[in-house]
């Protein structure tokens, strides 16, 4: 493909004259028979999907730590590109593009996130003759530096948001520029995307370090630490467009999605169409976000995101992502679309398979992106190994879009994102019911997720109704973060499960030994040396339960739970199923069906509530270890989360005030600021800059009075 830009027209806004600019395209036709995904995970194996249906050959690229990886494995070849560091594999544009050339492949996606939107990237496959399955390399840049988006949209008269777009980025005139828009102010990196390099000031107090962490944090993911400031709307819905242009001068969107419902700016809900908006609406959300794509030229897949006012419905261009979205496949929900055969077909020079009339608006698609991080830890990114992962089955209506298997480890290199879950309804009230079942069928132990989280928010009242806006965790944190108590169905569940998994075990212990025919093993229910009645210990949080149970033969059961109520009709068993374990029940004659889970550090259930998770009794040294660490756990400051120590802000001996910042954790891509609980004099630091550390490793140490 060859492109020109040229000047297309004058139009009119506002009594203004505007000179608008678009570009002239020579379109040839190139054939793509193999493709380099220049991504990993969940994204490339979406991609790699499309592919091989279509009969296209693909080429994955892995770091060290992505070796055994699934898309590695679904590739039809594969090449090491570097450490585990992104910066030393995913982003080493020159190495990937050798790639591409070495394994004859004439097109290279971008996925999304990495070197998607890399202006370099994209000249540098032009002129190499590699296809950039993407928009040409001037869309990029106009739409990746924020400060010049704004103002090319505002030529073509879409909205925009008051703010600060201007070069001159010393501190002071920063400041003097947010108090001129007014606190609350966000402040954003004028590259790169995906909540990085963004801070909220709420008040001026609050202003030089927020903007001192938004620059760190945009120099580190996008090689630049320029920022604009907004005014930051107090109710907004985030709502975004997916648009899609050829080289043929063809633009049209495929209506909206709601992304409102966020948390740490990032999106964890996603939805389309956007609840609560008229057909006028839409059609100017659709219509603006196709002048935006068309005033720089652009070509494939592209995102227009738009501020809307909860209340009034006023929206303004926020910014354009220049690359496929990672809630996608919402859209291709109701439309009935695939939006990466589109592209693939659109980089080979191919016209729009639809026209703007032709695309259908069927139906109301979710979301749900599954993360490893602790919702009531502040969603503090995890890693760790996938010590039991099940999932609901894949259907017309139901997609799982992952990289990851059983047994796969998430690394504290790359985003924590385990898997997107996406369901499609007739209409929202049947898509959302879906959603919540299908939540309910994510099994995974091993460590924590945000699944039990999604499913409490989707089941939230004012979420049902659509109620959505940016803000919405935090004004309903109290309703969503209700106290975590297993309830004594629950709790009998547990013991009971306890139980006959030791059963399962004493089995299949005995089978090994040849002991098959010994009566005792062969009718109870309890282990050799165990009585017929027992008493299973577990721990929920913080509180000790003991639960009495008594065998009654015929696999009936009495239970006391932690000297409750004692059931004397129970019955239950297990049954194993595709490597899973069922729990059936029978609790004073009402049936229970839970997935169960269990190893020697915990047990785990899962029932129409989500996860409860219960710790197993531990040997005497390991509590007494714990009893030492929860003792000096006062007089010292550790990792929230396992990363790499990026920067120390303070040194031995120094004296500190509570809630000075001690030291920077990079993890999953995001930067993290560890401040001071206390007044305190530093007695050690542990650690290095550079070096990882796993989580609730001490840092930094203070001194103890004697």
């Amino acid at each position: 493909m060859f492109y020109t830009k040229c000047l297309v027209g004058l139009i009119n806004t506002s009594n203004t004259q505007q000179l608008i600019y678009g570009v002239r395209w020579k379109s040839t036709l190139r054939k793509i028979d193999k493709l380099l995904i220049a991504n990993r995970g969940e994204i490339a194996c979406r991609i790699m999907k499309t592919a091989k249906r279509l009969g296209v050959r693909t080429v994955a690229v892995y770091s060290d730590a992505d070796e055994k990886s699934l898309h590695v494995s679904l590739a039809d070849e594969a090449y090491r590109i570097g450490p585990a560091v992104a910066a030393q594999s995913y982003l080493k544009a020159d190495k990937i593009l050798e790639i591409a050339k070495i394994s004859g492949s004439q097109a290279i996606h971008p996925g999304y996130g990495f070197l998607s939107e890399n202006v370099e990237f994209s000249e540098n496959c032009q002129k190499e003759g590699v296809i950039f399955v993407g928009p040409p390399a001037s869309a990029i840049r106009d739409m990746g530096i924020k400060s010049t988006s704004k103002a090319i949209m505002s030529s073509a008269g879409v909205p925009i948001i008051q703010g600060y777009h201007g070069e001159d980025q010393s501190i002071d005139v920063l400041k003097m520029e947010a108090k001129r828009i007014g606190f609350p102010v966000m402040i954003k990196a004028v590259r790169g995307g995906g909540g990085k390099g963004m801070r909220i000031a709420n008040t001026e107090e609050e202003f030089e370090e927020a903007l001192e962490s938004a620059r760190t944090e945009s120099q580190k993911a996008f090689g630049d630490s320029v920022v604009l400031l907004e005014k930051f709307v107090t109710e907004p819905r985030h709502v975004e467009v997916q648009v899609f242009a050829d080289t043929h001068g063809n633009a049209v969107h495929l209506y909206e999605r709601d992304c409102s419902v966020q948390r740490r700016h990032q999106k964890i809900i996603e939805e389309a169409p956007a609840p609560g908006l008229s057909t006028k609406l839409r059609n100017e959300l659709g219509m603006a976000a196709v002048r935006a794509a068309k005033a720089v030229g652009y070509v494939g897949a592209g995102t227009v995101e738009f501020i809307l006012d909860k209340k009034s419905h006023d929206f303004h261009f926020m910014e354009m992502n220049t690359r496929l979205q990672v809630e996608h496949p919402i859209t291709e929900m109701i439309t009935g679309t695939d939006l990466v055969e589109w592209q693939i077909k659109i980089a080979s020079g191919e016209k729009l398979p639809l026209s703007q009339n032709d695309i259908p608006l069927r139906g109301h698609a979710f979301e749900a992106r599954i993360y490893a991080e602790d919702p009531r830890g502040g969603f503090l990114p995890g890693a760790g190994q996938l010590l039991h992962l099940t999932t609901p089955e894949a259907a017309e209506d139901t997609r799982i879009e992952t990289g990851v298997r059983e047994g796969d480890e998430v690394s504290v290199h790359y985003d924590p994102m385990i898997a997107k879950l996406v369901v499609w309804g007739k209409e929202r009230q049947e898509g959302l019911s879906k959603l919540k079942a299908k939540l309910r069928e994510y099994n995974i132990a091993g460590l924590e997720t945000n699944v039990n989280f999604l499913l409490d928010l989707a089941s939230h009242p004012e979420f049902v109704a659509g109620n959505v806006h940016t803000n919405f965790i935090r004004d309903h944190y109290d309703s969503l973060f209700r106290k975590e108590e297993p309830s004594k169905v629950q709790i009998c569940q547990a013991a009971l499960a306890t139980v006959l998994l030791d059963k399962i075990v004493e089995e299949q212990e005995a089978a090994s030994r040849m002991d098959r025919f010994n009566p005792f093993v062969a009718e109870s229910n309890f282990r050799v040396n165990y009585q017929d009645e027992r008493d299973v210990k577990l721990k929920f949080g913080e509180s000790d339960l003991l639960v009495k149970i008594t065998f009654k033969g015929k696999n009936n059961y009495s239970i006391s739970p932690d000297g409750g109520k004692t059931w004397n009709k129970v019955k239950g068993h297990i049954v194993k199923v595709n490597n899973k374990y069922i729990l059936n029940s029978t609790i004073d004659e009402v049936a229970y069906k839970s997935n169960i889970f269990r190893n020697e550090d915990f047990l785990a259930v899962f029932d129409e509530n989500g996860k409860l998770q219960f710790s197993l009794p531990q040997p005497s040294y390991v509590t007494d270890q714990d009893d030492e660490k929860s003792t000096a756990s006062a007089n010292k400051a550790v990792a929230p989360m396992p990363g790499i120590l990026d920067k120390l802000l303070v040194k031995a001996g120094d004296e500190v005030k509570k809630g000075d910042s001690l030291f920077i954790l990079i993890a999953m891509k995001m930067e993290y600021v560890v401040k001071a609980t206390q007044d305190a004099k530093i007695s050690k630091i542990n650690f290095v800059v550079g070096e990882n550390v796993p989580k609730d490793a001490t840092i930094v140490q203070f001194e103890v009075d004697e």
